[in-house]
C-alpha cells in the first residue's frame, strides 16, 4: 500500500524525535551550566533521564556531534525569528528601518532569554571558525550565509524601489548582521565576570533604538553636512 509523504508520523518516530528533543534540551543546561569543555556525556544522560548509551544511538559523535544539533537548532530559531520579521513586498525606507528594529528587539530578548548558552555558542563558534578543519569554518559559515540569505530579496526589494543607497547588497547585510552580533557579543563580556543581566547594561528596546539609529541615520547630527 502506497504511503503519502503527508501521513502522520509513526509512534515509534515520535517517540524518537522525543528523546532527540529531551537529549537536546538537557545539553542546552549543561552547556550553559557548565560549558562546552566541562559538560559530559554522563551528566547530559542524567539530566535526560536516559542511559548514556541511548545518547550514543541518537549522535554517534557525542559531545560534538550534541553541539552540533544544538547549534542547528539554534540557528534555526535565529532564522525563523528574522523571517518573521521582514516582508520583502514592503520595501519602503521607513518599513525596512522597522522591520530591522523588530528584528533587533526580538534577537536581544531571544539572547537575554538564553545569555548562559550564548555565552557558550560564541566560544564554540569562534573555536569552530578559527579551527584547522575546514568542516568546521564552513559549517558555520553554511549557517551564517541562511541569515545573510533572509536579508538579501527584502534589501534588493528596497533598493530597486528607491529606498536605500545603491550600494552592494550583500555588504548591507553582512554589516547588519555583523553589527547585530558585535553588540551582542560585547554585552556578553559585560556581563560575563559581573553579576549583572544584559537588562543592566541596555534594555532590548534601548540596544535596538542603538543600532537603528546608528545603521540607518548615522553619528552625525542632521545640521552637518
Amino acid at each position: 500500500m502506497h504511503t503519502s509523504s503527508t501521513a502522520p508520523t509513526s509512534r515509534r518516530e515520535r517517540e524518537r524525535l522525543m528523546r532527540r528533543t529531551a537529549i537536546l534540551m538537557a545539553a542546552r543546561e549543561v552547556f550553559a551550566e557548565h560549558g562546552y569543555e566541562k559538560a559530559t556525556i554522563d551528566e547530559i544522560a542524567e539530566r535526560a533521564e536516559f542511559g548514556k548509551g541511548t545518547l550514543y544511538n541518537y549522535f554517534q559523535d557525542g559531545k560534538e556531534g550534541i553541539l552540533f544539533a544544538v547549534l542547528d537548532e539554534l540557528y534555526d530559531e535565529i532564522v525563523a525569528l528574522m523571517q518573521e520579521q521582514f516582508d520583502p513586498e514592503a520595501p519602503t525606507a521607513t518599513a525596512l528601518r522597522a522591520s530591522f528594529r523588530q528584528m533587533a528587539i526580538a534577537g536581544f530578548e531571544y539572547y537575554i532569554e538564553r545569555r548562559a548558552l550564548f555565552f557558550i555558542v560564541v566560544k564554540e563558534c569562534n573555536r569552530m571558525l578559527f579551527s584547522d578543519d575546514p568542516e568546521r569554518s564552513q559549517y558555520l559559515m553554511r549557517q551564517y550565509r541562511r541569515m545573510v540569505d533572509v536579508l538579501m530579496p527584502v534589501l534588493e526589494e528596497a533598493k530597486a524601489a528607491g529606498a536605500i543607497r545603491d550600494v552592494p547588497t550583500e555588504a548591507i547585510a553582512h554589516t547588519l548582521l555583523g553589527n547585530l552580533d558585535g553588540l551582542m557579543v560585547h554585552l556578553t563580556l559585560e556581563t560575563r565576570w559581573e553579576d549583572k543581566a544584559p537588562t543592566d547594561l541596555m534594555t532590548a528596546a534601548e540596544a535596538a533604538d542603538f543600532l537603528t539609529t546608528l545603521l540607518f541615520d548615522g553619528l552625525l547630527q542632521s545640521s552637518h553636512t
